[in-house]
């Protein structure tokens, strides 16, 4: 058998997955999945074990070579897609992380954050990260574990330490610590990278005391990023791939054209918006932020992030016990009572886009003494489809003013405009109801693809193509099929009317509500 496989690792909030497929249709030929241990050691605090991301990480990635019966020698390459912006340090020397990884939805770095924008460094840090200061990001995580891991800091500026998100700390254990690296897409999450200029900010950097000595070298998507050393999986597989997971799930969706739009709804919610070239700054608080890069050359996308969409049935099964499985939300939904109107405002960590509030906390409005379960269970599924209107929104605002800029310059070239469609992925696309009523509230059609592994997908057609067993972008996005396409089926005054509902519900939530 000819080494014509690809091996996709998958590394999320609260699971790890491997997926092997053949090339070079990239069809899935076997899964392993494994779950692992969060930590939550104080309100607003999230954190991962280090050990538990690689531990995870290794076993997956066996048990999947061992379903699908190949040999080692039979995978051309290794794809990484990984949870973005949780941030790690560790040991030069030893590989073994100083602390707990600190992860993307952890918000212990809200004050100084505001200190940040309070002195005036928004502009500056959107200029160049074309992110918001917000704990979401990598930048102030690092700041905190320098300032509160004994000796840390000092270690950094002795060059004992390095610093990585997921990617970078998997690669450098894959290697056995040859390769201290990550791609651009993952790079352009930790608010020290100037996305325009491709290179670590020496400004971003000194704003944020980060010593530049702690940073991994950034690379192309598809690249040679170093092999993995034979004991772990056999044989000396190549790593020729790395992208944050929801700019992987963007390839998955094979969306290479400007105006292409995904949706991923897994713990959190996140849409990107293919802009090409051209690197749009928000208006609407959107992200602006690197879709790819491929060849050298950088596309770009604006992205809108909800903290909370999955994770709000998580809470329904773990928190309230009103489901068993999260495959019954979406029939529980179903069977809830018409004339209840409740609002489930998920701000369990703050909310997103286009409100940037980490001190909001989650509230349920419109409660009566005849709700029930099953109108919970509506809520939370209705709030992932709410959410995503704003951010659809904040994005065509965006979009409308840059095509307006380019058009008043003589020579100006804006970003194409939306696609009318919504390609989604994720583990809640599952739920058809849900998928329903997101078509609904947003008014527009929803396409759910035959494969719904786009994160691992992404990877695997990054190592792939560098491995010159898949095609170029525009032949592979041919391959793309579709499941299903939800309509919308509400009245358009129902829709508004629901819509307005949630805007007041998301007011009275925000933290400065009077």
């Amino acid at each position: 058998m000819s080494a014509g496989h690809i091996l996709a690792l998958d590394q999320g909030t609260t699971s790890t997955r491997a997926i092997l497929f053949s090339t070079p249709g990239l069809a899935p030929v076997a899964m392993a999945q494994q779950e692992f241990r969060q930590h939550y050691p104080a309100s607003g605090w999230v954190e991962h074990d280090a050990e538990d991301l690689w531990e995870s990480s290794l076993a997956v990635m066996r048990e999947a070579i061992d379903h699908a019966g190949l040999r080692p020698q039979d995978i051309a390459g290794i794809g990484i897609a990984n949870q973005r912006e949780t941030t790690l340090l560790w040991d030069r020397r030893t590989g073994r992380a100083i602390h707990r990884a600190i992860v993307w939805q952890d918000r212990r770095t809200a004050a100084a954050c505001a200190a940040l924008r309070e002195a005036g460094h928004a502009e500056a840090v959107a200029a160049s990260t074309g992110l918001l200061i917000d704990p979401y990001f990598s930048a102030t995580k690092l700041t905190w574990l320098l300032d509160h891991v004994a000796g840390a800091r000092e270690a950094a500026e002795r060059g004992e330490l390095a610093f990585g998100t997921v990617d970078s700390f998997l690669l450098w254990r894959l290697t056995g610590g040859r390769v201290h690296a990550t791609d651009a897409t993952n790079a352009a999450r930790t608010m020290l990278f100037d996305i325009r200029a491709g290179r670590w900010d020496p400004a971003m950097c000194a704003l944020h005391r980060v010593p530049m000595s702690l940073l991994p070298e950034v690379r192309d998507c598809a690249a040679e990023f170093g092999r993995a050393e034979a004991g772990l999986l056999g044989a000396a597989i190549p790593v020729r791939g790395i992208a944050g997971d929801q700019q992987a799930a963007t390839l998955g969706q094979a969306c290479f054209r400007p105006g292409m739009l995904k949706s991923t709804y897994g713990t959190g919610c996140f849409a990107l918006l293919n802009t090409g070239e051209v690197p749009v700054a928000s208006r609407h608080r959107l992200l602006t932020t690197i879709a790819y890069q491929l060849g050298g050359r950088r596309t770009y996308a604006l992205e809108g992030a909800i903290f909370v969409a999955g994770a709000a049935v998580q809470w329904l099964r773990d928190g309230l016990g009103i489901i068993q499985d999260a495959a019954e939300s979406g029939t529980l939904a179903a069977s809830s009572d018409p004339a209840q109107r409740l609002y489930l405002v998920p701000a369990f960590v703050g909310l997103g886009v286009p409100h940037w509030d980490a001190e909001a906390r989650g509230a349920i409005h419109g409660l009566t003494r005849a709700s029930g379960p099953a109108d919970f269970a509506r809520a939370a599924l209705e709030s992932v489809g709410y959410q995503t209107r704003d951010l659809l929104i904040a994005m065509q605002a965006d979009l409308a003013g840059a095509e307006a800029t380019a058009a008043a310059t003589p020579a100006g070239a804006g970003a194409a405009g939306a696609s009318s469609v919504l390609r989604v992925d994720g583990g809640m696309v599952a739920s058809d109801w849900t998928m329903q009523f997101l078509a609904d509230i947003l008014g527009a059609p929803v396409d759910r693809p035959v494969v719904r592994e786009t994160t691992a997908l992404g990877a695997a057609y990054l190592a792939g193509l560098q491995a010159g067993l898949c095609p170029a972008p525009e032949a592979f996005a041919a391959s793309w099929r579709l499941d299903r396409r939800f309509t919308p089926d509400m009245l358009q005054a129902e829709r508004e009317a629901a819509y307005a509902g949630w805007q007041r519900a998301v007011r009275r939530t925000l933290s400065d509500y009077p």
